[in-house]
This record gives C-alpha cells, structure tokens and sequence, in this order.
C-alpha cells in the first residue's frame, strides 16, 4: 500500500504527511522508554494506528471548535486528528485526556515538536476535569460504550457527539449501554480493520 497515495484520501498534503512522519518517529523513539503500542503493532503502525485514526476526519464536521479525545495515551486518534485538522481545519481546538502521566508528557513533548499549537493536554481522569462546549468526543481502544455515554453524559451538552473506533466487541457493549443510556448511533465499516467499526453517536441521555 502506498501510505501517501492512502492518506490522500483524506486531504493530506505532503506537509502534512512529513508531519504524520515526524510523528511516527516521535512514538517509536518514546515507546523504548514506555509501552505505548505493541512491538508487533508499531511494525504496521501506518495502517493499524495512523491510518485508522485518520478516517475519522470523514465524520468531522468542517465548522467543529472543539474535540475531545478520551485516554489519548499513545495518540491515537487525537495526535493524528490533530495533524491532519491543523491543515484542514485549523480553528478546531483538539483536547488530549490522558490520566498517567507519563504518558501526557509524552503527548505534551509531541505537540510541542510537532507545533500542534491547537493541542492542550489535560492530565487527569475525564470525570475529573472540566471541559467548555465540547462538539465531539472520541475514543479509541480506551473503555466500554457504557462508560463513554456517562463521560459524554457529564462534559458534553446535547448537541456532543462521540465518534468511537470500536471493534468486534461493540454488539455486546450497545446492549450493556442500553440498559442504562438512550442514543441514536450510526456505523460505519472500519476502512483498515475487518472486524473494526466507527461508531457515531448522538442524543445521549441517561433512561429515567
């Protein structure tokens, strides 16, 4: 597969790719340090990290302020977002909830080198932090649908959707989510994964 060809899918251009590229030798150098991603995963980390965060600028409205990315931890999606938005849609203001702290400094130290001048980094738990008009919530990889409805629940407003990178597990979390949540969601085929989905969802409220 030829990553930049891939990537033009998105609107990247070759600035913005040298930046993705910048970015990948950043994780790689921290991840001696830290676990970050698998040994076998950062073998592939084109298609199974980079390219799977960057589909979801497809669901990203142009006119979007602010993102919220829940348990960035490595990056993924909200360094990637960040990257390709700095271009596409620079007034976004993308938030990075990390609650170990090594791992926003490592967030911290990659948007500082990469000039991610949109990018702040919130160490602590997202039930802990406090958060202004927030427009989308994502997640990748981080905690159950469950969970993430009671995190949008408490810093989002009515108008807050979640787009969640999810993966075969999803059918079993909607039914545990349903019991406590109600929402309208849509799903999407993961472009890089075959039993990977994207989830949009909006109208969370808690069942009475």
């Amino acid at each position: 597969m030829d990553i930049f060809e891939e990537l033009s899918r998105y609107n990247v251009s070759r600035e913005t790719y040298k930046k993705l590229q910048d970015f990948v030798v950043l994780l790689s150098e921290w991840n001696t340090k830290m676990n970050l991603v698998s040994k076998n995963s950062l073998s592939d980390v084109w298609v199974r990290h980079v390219l799977d965060s960057a589909q979801l600028v497809d669901y990203i409205p142009n006119n979007v302020k602010h993102i919220v990315d829940i348990g960035s931890g490595s990056g993924f999606p909200g360094i990637v977002l960040a990257i390709l938005l700095q271009e596409q849609n620079p007034q976004a203001h993308i938030t990075l909830v990390e609650s170990i702290t090594k791992k926003a400094l490592y967030l911290k130290n990659v948007a500082e080198n990469l000039g991610l001048h949109s990018v702040e980094v919130v160490n602590n738990r997202v039930e802990n932090a406090v958060f202004k008009n927030v427009d989308i919530i994502t997640a990748r990889a981080v905690a159950s649908t469950d969970i993430l409805c009671g995190y949008a629940d408490k810093i989002g407003n009515k108008n807050t959707e979640m787009l969640l990178l999810k993966g075969r597990s999803f059918a079993d979390e909607e039914a545990e989510a349903g019991k406590r949540w109600i929402y309208t969601r849509e799903i999407y085929k993961n472009k890089y994964s075959d039993d990977g989905v994207i989830v949009r969802i909006k109208n969370i409220r808690m069942k009475k």
